[in-house]
């Protein structure tokens, strides 16, 4: 099952920037649910 995330993300240039800094700018930012895979365990 794929765990989700969240991100912000300029609108203008698409780059990504925190979640705390799309809030503050809402007119020109987005903040998005991003679902990330699971994870690969690392043999030691």
């Amino acid at each position: 099952m794929a765990r989700q995330s969240k991100r912000g993300r300029d609108a203008r240039n698409g780059q990504f920037i925190t979640i705390k800094e799309a809030k503050r700018r809402p007119s020109t930012t987005v903040v998005e649910t991003i679902k990330v895979g699971p994870t690969k365990r690392r043999k030691k």
